[in-house]
């Protein structure tokens, strides 16, 4: 990467470590969500997190390096992280192990979370920050929907 002024690698470095946390914190929480603009972590409040595009879910397969995949999914999808009420969230289905990467919205109460989860496809699980809680929207993990997207990954 070649940066003309400080300030500039200075922004760089920034990111990174804003990345590198992001990745930590996954790791040791089993998720998290932050504002992208602000690189801030969101506190664990007891609230649901919901895919806002599930379409562009990225999912990594378990054991994969996160921090490229963060990466990429952020410049990706700069604009829609953005947004007012967007987030990015991670988490690890505690099932599958794999890593989810979403743009995210925050409910408190989780019969609102739920009912706007099911309105969308391909949303496995709502997660709560605070008790670092999945509850799955159908009676078992859907471990086949999600190994189907990683073959078509591959």
């Amino acid at each position: 990467m070649h940066c003309e002024n400080h300030e500039t690698w200075l922004e760089h470095y920034r990111f990174e470590k804003y990345v590198l946390d992001l990745c930590i914190a996954t790791v040791e929480r089993g998720g998290v969500t932050s504002n992208v603009s602000t690189r801030q972590l969101h506190p664990p409040i007891d609230a649901w997190s919901v895919p806002k595009y599930p379409e562009k879910t990225l999912i990594l397969p378990p054991g994969t390096n996160l921090l490229p995949g963060l990466k990429t999914f952020i410049q990706k999808n700069r604009a829609a992280l953005y947004l007012p009420d967007s987030w990015l969230g991670t988490w690890i289905n505690p099932f599958s192990r794999c890593c989810h990467l979403d743009i995210t919205e925050i409910y408190a109460d989780l019969d609102e979370a739920r009912s706007q989860a099911l309105k969308r496809k391909h949303v496995l699980a709502l997660y709560n920050f605070k008790h670092n809680q999945t509850i799955y929207l159908h009676t078992e993990p859907d471990v086949l929907d999600e190994m189907y997207i990683l073959e078509k990954m591959s």
